[in-house]
């Protein structure tokens, strides 16, 4: 199959089958009645049950929209990103890539004794193992299948690859608008609520891109998720206090960043390459 664009009516159904699986994804999150935070146990492992019910859900929608032709050529486990060929190369080279975009996140950390970014994993707390379970194993899990492997396919059906890879993300940064109610009800008033999850919506599109754009050119669920639980660990560099270090550790980081971002850059295309991975899935040929 080429990539060229299959008829409207496949486009219209791949659409809104993304826009049922993201709005119900979010529902699922909200069934259950708490008067506690998200970051409460109980709250936890309530939306932990419906993550891992979406995610084992999830699959059925591509044997529903997907066209038969498809179907015949590749499995569901392949198409979901659940393959043999290639996995060591997909375990391992992503995620190096993911390293080096964030190049200048892990010298600070390095320089810091990494003791921001493991201090959480030191706190055998109740409330702070399941906050860690949830950032660092169930959401990026739940969100990858939901988002990028069941999502990708049904819109490579009728969109070129490079345009699903910036398509894809924006149900993805969509939902995470649901935080919004949950801001203003904890008593944060509209405006800065507003800001803070438009800013989050801009940043979770922004790595939803780079999330698919791995998904589609290796063909394998591991880079997405291995990337996402990196990208959850380091977080979002600190400017001000970037900026605030003392010399020459502050002009040392920068340059760090810099090369890490340039670096990136350069090796994206390579690094990914579909033949890397022996990715024959019925969208590979559009990337060639």
């Amino acid at each position: 199959m080429d990539g060229d664009a299959l008829p409207c009516a496949n486009c219209i159904s791949s659409v809104l089958a993304c826009l049922i699986l993201a709005t119900t994804f979010v529902g699922s999150l909200y069934v259950w009645k708490s008067p506690h935070s998200r970051n409460h146990p109980s709250v936890i492992k309530q939306r932990f049950l419906s993550g891992f019910f979406m995610t084992f859900i999830s699959p059925v929608f591509l044997w529903l929209f997907l066209p038969k032709e498809i179907l015949q050529k590749n499995s569901i486990p392949e198409l979901l990103g659940f393959r043999l060929p290639g996995l060591i190369q997909a375990l391992v080279i992503p995620l190096l890539l993911t390293v080096i975009l964030f190049l200048g996140q892990v010298a600070d950390a390095a320089f810091r004794g990494f003791k921001n970014i493991f201090s959480e994993c030191r706190d055998f707390s109740e409330p702070q193992i399941w906050i860690w379970l949830r950032n660092y194993i169930v959401a990026p899990l739940s969100e990858e299948v939901i988002f990028r492997a069941c999502m990708l396919p049904l819109l490579l059906t009728c969109f070129k690859p490079m345009a699903a890879v910036f398509i894809c993300p924006l149900f993805f940064g969509t939902a995470h608008f649901n935080r919004l109610a949950e801001r203003v009800l904890a008593g944060v008033d509209f405006k800065h609520a507003f800001l803070f999850s438009f800013f989050q919506f801009i940043y979770t599109t922004i790595f939803g891109a780079y999330s698919a754009y791995l998904f589609v050119r290796t063909g394998h669920f591991v880079p997405s998720f291995l990337a996402h639980v990196f990208c959850n660990i380091m977080g979002l560099a600190d400017i001000m206090e970037i900026v605030s270090l003392p010399e020459p550790r502050r002009s040392i980081t920068a340059a760090i960043f810099v090369i890490g971002f340039i670096s990136w850059c350069y090796l994206l295309s390579p690094l990914t390459s579909p033949a890397l991975y022996s990715n024959n899935l019925f969208w590979a040929d559009s990337l060639s």
